[in-house]
């Protein structure tokens, strides 16, 4: 498989997964996931032109189709496994979670990457088994637009246990310098900057060079570019949607972010994600759907 048929607004580049979710005194359930299932949909449901590069097992492919029938053009990187998370949930608080990567698909190498043009490539990562810094700056150099989610390397995995640890990166500031824009978490900026202000921790990112931040936390998005922060507060009615909030918000603003300036991107991310958090799975909406969620929840 390859991409011919550039160039693309969004590349997202990550892992596929399964998703084992525990919700709390609920029944378990597996469904395919991913930073980059939830994000490169978003952004293809409201009109962009999406590419992946994924890495997975190819008897596995099954899993692309709902990719597929949205227009995403995906390059899959052979691996002997397709990477496996539990998610449990052993509280009703659904951003109380506890995650284990039974599986690992392995990390991407710029040797394995197809030619690819984009507007913007976007680091999807679930955990710290993706990407590495000699990756990082090789895509750096070969003159993208780049964007990370710093999940892909707060969410550490333990060797024996397989769980998932939140800790500090020593590169940090090599990885965030890379970048023109960056994602991450509350819980990650407070791991990565020792604060939870989350103005303040965008702030800090911003002195190590990387010009545009969005955090996400439970109740809303703050984006800061340009020299100015705005916050969005989220508008759903419930949270059954939960798992991907962050990795649609992301996709959502990137694709806003592309024709319209960063308060506007940002009240579309939140009208956006609201939807999906609604609903399991990936967002299933339209531009429609979130234009109309804007006028009425997210005009002020």
């Amino acid at each position: 498989m390859s991409l011919e048929h550039g160039p693309y607004d969004i590349a997202f580049i990550g892992h596929m997964c399964f998703d084992e979710v525990i919700p709390y005194q609920g029944a378990p359930r597996v469904a395919p996931g991913s930073a980059v299932l939830c994000g490169a949909l978003a952004a293809a449901r409201v009109g962009k032109k999406v590419a992946v590069v994924t890495r997975m097992a190819p008897k596995d492919k099954n899993i692309l189709e709902p990719m597929r029938q949205n227009g995403i053009e995906i390059h899959v990187i052979p691996a002997a496994e397709t990477t496996y998370m539990k998610v449990v949930h052993p509280t009703a608080d659904v951003d109380e979670r506890q995650i284990y990567q039974l599986v690992n698909a392995g990390f991407f190498s710029l040797s394995d990457m197809p030619p690819l043009s984009a507007r913007q490539v976007h680091l999807a990562g679930i955990t710290d088994q993706e990407f590495d810094l000699d990756f990082i700056r090789g895509l750096k150099e070969e003159g993208y637009r780049l964007s990370a989610d710093m999940q892909s390397f707060v969410r550490q995995v333990q060797p024996v246990l397989q769980s998932i640890a939140f800790q500090d990166v020593p590169d940090k500031k090599e990885i965030v310098r890379q970048l023109d824009m960056v994602k991450l978490d509350g819980v990650e900026a407070k791991v990565l900057t020792g604060t939870d202000d989350l103005e303040r921790a965008a702030l800090v990112f911003e002195g190590w060079g990387c010009p545009e931040i969005v955090i996400t936390q439970a109740e809303g998005i703050l984006a800061r570019a340009n020299g100015k922060t705005c916050y969005e507060k989220f508008s759903n009615q419930s949270v059954v949607g939960r798992t991907g909030r962050g990795d649609t918000t992301f996709a959502a603003y990137l694709a806003r972010r592309m024709d319209h300036e960063a308060a506007e991107s940002l009240k579309f991310a939140a009208a956006l994600v609201s939807i999906k958090m609604e609903t399991p799975g990936p967002f299933n909406g339209t531009l429609a759907d979130v234009l109309a969620r804007m006028q009425t929840k997210h005009a002020g």
